[in-house]
């Protein structure tokens, strides 16, 4: 089996890079999402960072016309019906992943892929919502899409070697590294890294030891990474951060994962998240 044409399930930030991504590198790709504004939105994006792209001689626009080509836009799950593989970027809440998981094995030929987006959920526990768990597996890639160089390609409890071989191919086809996770766990490899250093951060200010500027500046100059957990949080969600924090805390019952209560009142409380556009700075900023 060859992969050549690609599903993408959800329009946003995520599954309109994919697309970009996969169109751009010669795939045809169905884009779905579940309001029609949703998917033209993603396609008015995909065209103005092309448009971006050939301002820097970095795309034409005969190159730019063929890629757009190949995406076809729709709000039925049943236009993946043709698909070699779907890749799912919904919201990260695991009921809903299943039902879609749940509908398009409906949909979909006995042989196309599954793969989600997923940061941090099970791999098995969506495969478990369909009658092919041995082509379900992870394809996480990072935001965004188009610049991130990795995938975290992961392997749920069924998936089969054939699948993990055909994911990964498909990924090094998008011109992406992936690295295999070999076993199903929250938060596969980047996000187990990453999250503690999140509420670490966050401790280190509740506590009074350092503002979220100098402890960004510390771990960029101290350790050269590219933005302090502060910046990436606000880049990413602060709520998002914690609702991932809050999944590996009731998958596991440890208490290392368990969100500060403090930051998860601010985000109750709309002062903090992606949802208001309020990040940690612009909070410090309105002095609460």
């Amino acid at each position: 089996m060859t992969i050549r044409k690609i599903g993408v399930l959800g329009a946003g930030a995520m599954g309109g890079g994919i697309a970009h991504l996969a169109a751009a590198k010669g795939f045809e790709v169905v884009l779905c999402d579940v309001e029609q504004r949703f998917v033209e939105g993603a396609i008015n994006r995909i065209a103005a960072f092309m448009d971006k792209s050939i301002e820097k001689q970095k795309m034409t626009v005969a190159e730019k016309e063929v890629a757009l080509k190949r995406i076809s836009i729709t709000t039925r799950m049943e236009d993946f019906a043709s698909v070699d593989m779907v890749i799912e970027a919904i919201f990260e809440d695991i009921e809903v992943k299943k039902s879609a998981f749940e509908k398009l094995d409906k949909i979909c030929s006995p042989e196309t892929i599954f793969g989600s987006n997923t940061s941090s959920m099970s791999i098995t526990a969506l495969a478990a919502a369909t009658s092919r768990p041995d082509k379900v597996v992870g394809l996480h890639f990072f935001n965004p899409p188009l610049i991130m160089r990795l995938v975290e390609v992961i392997r749920g409890y069924y998936t089969s070697d054939e699948t993990l071989k055909l994911a990964s191919e498909a990924a090094q086809m998008m011109g992406k590294t992936p690295v295999v996770v070999k076993k199903d766990t929250p938060g596969f490899i980047v996000n187990r890294v990453m999250m503690p250093q999140f509420l670490e951060a966050i401790r280190i200010v509740e506590e009074g030891i350092a503002t979220p500027e100098d402890v960004d500046t510390a771990v960029k100059l101290g350790l050269n990474y590219p933005m302090g957990p502060f910046e990436l949080m606000d880049y990413t969600g602060v709520d998002i951060a914690v609702h991932v924090a809050d999944y590996f805390f009731s998958e596991s019952k440890d208490t290392k994962w368990n969100a500060p209560q403090t930051v998860k009142a601010l985000i109750r409380a709309g002062r903090l998240g992606k949802k208001t556009g309020a990040g940690w700075y612009e909070h410090k900023k309105k002095g609460e």
